[in-house]
């Protein structure tokens, strides 16, 4: 697979205001329909959507309404070259999702959720996207004795196998987080979101996105989270980015963190053939808070051209080397050139 051959993907959310909870607004609003011409000219062909990105203010409008935005926003795309990568039900804003969508508290906001996830599945089919993702935000809760953990995870068992009954083509996946907003989630890492997947009905229509920053935020190696998701073949996508220590999702340019991270994530994808099934690579990465323009794009290019960089460092590590090195259990003269390879330095 040529390194040209990876299809990249981003949400129109990674072209955002710059808006600062902090302080003062550091860009200009840029218009979210003026969006998608950007990402041929970034390199990028597919499209992550949220469902009220794809049909805002949705829950006050009517199921042709609805039809009918889906079907302008699916004329856009396609007069763009592009493909809606997934479309995800923004369970977090909303008043009835406070405390808990599927694993609320309250019935009535279980019952908002689900008929909610129903409407993401019908826009999702309406602009010919094939998958559902499941970020849990607000599954979790901030004290251990405010849920039935033991319930909760029944619940969004039942939530996944009724959302592949509602549709039997669309696939779901889930997208792990180990917090933020809840204290603690109920789908922290991919291990969980693997386990629910073998659950369901229809495994093979259940599988997982991972982040990278919500492995490490987790205080995993988001490259070994990919080696278990594809080990078992449920590793639908990646959302790439990097984190500076276990605090807030920061959303940083992929490696700006951590070089050597971002190298072994890139090489765990390539080692697999990841993206030789049409699967995207996904950038997950926002503009640095103080940068000024509009549109601010570098972040999405950079990332995009250092993973570029980064696999054909991977395809250019000395295999026989370093089969080599581990024969004989030198892991200090592995590491060395590893480092080495990483700086360019023979």
């Amino acid at each position: 697979m040529s390194s040209s051959s990876y299809r990249f993907s981003f949400g129109p959310w990674n072209i955002s205001e710059g808006s600062d909870p902090f302080g003062v607004d550091v860009r200009p609003v840029f218009p979210h329909e003026s969006k998608f011409a950007l990402y041929r000219p970034l390199g990028f062909e597919g499209v992550q959507f949220h469902d009220d990105d794809v049909v805002p203010g949705m829950d006050d409008l009517s199921p042709s309404q609805i039809a009918a935005n889906a079907e302008e926003v699916r004329g856009m795309l396609h007069n763009q070259g592009l493909t809606p990568e997934f479309v995800a039900p923004r369970l977090w804003f909303a008043q009835e999702t406070t405390d808990g969508a599927y694993t609320s508290n309250c019935a009535s906001d279980r019952a908002y959720a689900w008929d909610r996830t129903k409407k993401c599945i019908d826009i999702a089919r309406a602009i010919n996207s094939k998958a559902i993702v499941l970020w849990l935000a607000r599954e979790g809760s901030y004290i251990r004795e405010s849920k039935d953990a033991r319930l909760a995870y029944q619940r969004i068992l039942d939530t996944i196998n009724a959302m592949l009954d509602y549709d039997k083509e669309i696939e779901i996946w889930i997208e792990p987080k180990p917090n933020e907003p809840t204290d603690q989630a109920y789908v922290p890492t991919i291990g969980h979101a693997v386990a629910l997947s073998f659950a369901s009905k229809d495994h093979s229509r259940v599988k997982g996105l991972i982040e990278s920053a919500h492995a490490l935020l987790a205080g995993l190696d988001p490259s070994d989270e990919m080696a278990f998701a594809l080990a078992h073949d449920k590793l639908a996508s990646v959302h790439l980015n990097d984190q500076n220590g276990l605090k807030y999702d920061q959303d940083k340019n992929f490696g700006g963190a951590n070089l050597r991270a971002a190298f072994n994530q890139v090489r765990v994808l390539e080692e697999a053939g990841f993206g030789s099934r049409g699967e995207f690579v996904g950038l997950d990465v926002k503009a640095i808070r103080t940068q000024r323009g509009c549109p601010v794009t570098d972040h999405l290019r950079n990332s995009r051209e250092l993973f570029l960089h980064l696999v054909d460092k991977a395809r250019s590590f000395d295999k026989t080397l370093l089969q080599k090195l581990r024969d004989e259990r030198d892991y200090e003269a592995l590491e060395l050139y590893t480092l080495k390879h990483l700086m360019g330095v023979r």
